[in-house]
């Protein structure tokens, strides 16, 4: 029988620190995992072009999102390992994942930093929209963690950290 592949979920608002601890935790953890984002297939060009309203762009939305949550479950059931870096915007996606990857080794982190911290990474990266980490607070009430960190330390520190609960952690595998 194939073995699934594990999945480290790091989830967290906007300019939490996500995309640099997923790209360090690639480094140093043991194995080799794929870094899996629904930014990368945005940025790749997959969504719909916006063309106006009248094309039903929330119902786009959903649909992508619907999209992504099923893809995680598979792309780790084709036996990928994956730190899936998101923001869980709603309960009913926190619902839907944790349905369709009950059956998986799914580890979940909180990715924190607090409100003034993410305003200032917001104003710096000069590509987000101000107040989009403070409207994604809210991630956090619909997620149970095993794991949560604080991005103001050194990301090696954290990354090291998160590395080492993963391997103390209780695996599916036998």
């Amino acid at each position: 029988m194939e073995q699934h592949g594990r999945i480290i979920f790091l989830n967290g608002t906007s300019s939490a620190g996500k995309s640099t601890l997923a790209k360090a935790l690639r480094e140093i953890l043991p194995e080799p995992f794929c870094y899996y984002a629904s930014d990368q297939i945005a940025d790749a060009g997959f969504r719909v072009l916006k063309r106006g309203m009248h094309h039903g762009m929330r119902g786009e939305r959903n649909r992508f999102f619907d999209g992504f949550h099923r893809s995680i479950a598979a792309f780790a059931e084709a036996g990928n390992d994956l730190i899936v870096e998101h923001i869980v915007e709603e309960q009913s996606w926190s619902d839907d994942i944790r349905q369709r990857t009950a059956h998986l080794d799914i580890f979940w982190i909180g990715v924190h930093a607090p409100v003034e911290e993410l305003e200032r990474r917001e104003r710096e990266r000069g590509d987000r929209t101000p107040g989009e980490a403070r409207f994604h607070l809210k991630t956090h009430d619909y997620c149970a963690y095993d794991l949560e960190v604080d991005t103001r330390d050194p990301t090696d520190q954290v990354a090291a950290r998160i590395v080492d609960a993963w391997l103390k952690r209780p695996s599916l595998r036998p």
